[in-house]
């Protein structure tokens, strides 16, 4: 059986390593150009993701690149009152400890044998069991899995859903080496999450392994095409920033120097996400994993989600290594309850947190009683 897997994420890595522990052969197809090609995005919380790395043998690689401190967290209001502050303790298990996603990545692609990731592969169709790329190249599959994000080309070979915008879009920025360039910065933000808290306003910033704190400013109740009439000048940084602190009106000047202590580095993100439950008729040759199956709202579930996703589509599959199709309705009949599960919990947090309320609901939810 020839299993063809379209994304390098950790969905698709995940599935490829814990195929090979069974002694299964698959081939990813990535359409970056190699595994630098780009940054990967921040912290991840992993929580019920560690069973998949349990199943891939390498638990104790995570625990070694994990962050205890990373489960800190800050919770302040925009006029800079400080609601709630948890300090982990240097002997707390890790339970849900943050990780660099570069560096989980790492660590499943290292994992693989050379030569298991097709790198400048970027998938346009398949049909009669042969994948079509954008360099006019091809390949032969018995069973195609599309790990291939929210924006997935495989998705439509099963159901007609597309991502919907839920009225969320931020603007990320970086400090990076915070604690010698704004020592006083990096004591406020502490060793974790330093959540602001507003009536339709966020700014999270968060620690990430290598130094750099990731700075968000969110906006809710905004509409999808928000980043083209705000009249914020994108191609210039410095003004980028200064329009964000106009956006901020009565913030505290803390707040403010987060934002002019950022570097170049901005980023645009239109939150989208799936149906809850989405769901579609098994077929025999083509399945899809993590964020191409249920983008949720980006809360702390989507990575967990993906990483199970690999890890049990690899088990179900090694369990029927003679009935792929009998292995896709296993594994899709488990994943469809899962994470519609996962999925409604999601989106409770997401209204919580942009709520006009906000910072007096996560406080609640981290204080119940």
């Amino acid at each position: 059986m020839t299993i063809a897997i379209v994304g390098a994420g950790l969905g698709g890595l995940a599935l490829a390593r814990v195929l090979h522990v069974h002694g299964i052969d698959a081939v990813v197809y990535e359409r970056e150009s190699s595994r630098d090609a780009r940054g990967q995005g921040g912290m991840l919380d992993i929580h019920s993701g560690q069973r998949a790395l349990r199943e891939a043998g390498l638990i104790d690689g995570f625990y070694a690149i994990a962050r205890r401190e990373g489960q800190d967290m800050r919770l302040l209001v925009p006029d800079g009152t400080l609601l709630l502050q948890e300090d982990t303790p240097d002997d707390a298990p890790l339970a849900r400890p943050e990780v660099d996603r570069a560096d989980l990545r790492k660590l499943l692609l290292d994992s693989l044998p050379e030569g298991a990731v097709h790198w400048g592969h970027a998938f346009t169709s398949a049909d009669n069991g042969v994948l079509h790329f954008a360099d006019g190249s091809s390949a032969t599959y018995d069973l195609l899995v599309g790990a291939d994000g929210a924006n997935s080309q495989v998705r439509p070979l099963l159901t007609d859903a597309r991502p919907a915008h839920i009225g969320q879009n931020a603007v990320e920025l970086g400090i990076p080496d915070i604690d010698r360039t704004y020592p006083d910065l990096a004591a406020m933000v502490g060793r974790g999450s330093y959540w602001v808290l507003g009536d339709g306003l966020s700014l999270v910033a968060q620690r990430n392994g290598d130094g750099r704190v990731r700075v968000g400013v969110s906006f809710c109740n905004t509409p999808k095409d928000w980043f083209t009439t705000i009249g914020i000048p994108f191609d210039d940084p410095a003004a980028t920033r200064a329009r964000l602190i106009d956006l901020l009106p009565g913030w505290d000047p803390r707040f403010i120097a987060l934002i002019e202590a950022c570097d170049d580095t901005i980023r645009q993100w239109s939150i989208s996400t799936l149906p809850v439950g989405l769901t579609w008729p098994s077929k025999p040759d083509v399945t899809l994993v993590g964020d191409a199956a249920h983008l949720m709202p980006p809360v702390g579930e989507g990575a967990n989600m993906a990483l199970l996703d690999g890890a049990l589509l690899a088990l179900a599959l090694a369990a029927h290594p003679d009935d792929h199709p009998a292995a896709i309705r296993e594994y899709e009949q488990e994943m469809f309850e899962r994470t519609s599960a996962a999925a409604r919990m999601s989106a409770r947090i997401q209204d919580m947190l942009t709520a006009p309320d906000a910072a007096q609901q996560v406080l609640a939810f981290f204080q119940p009683g």
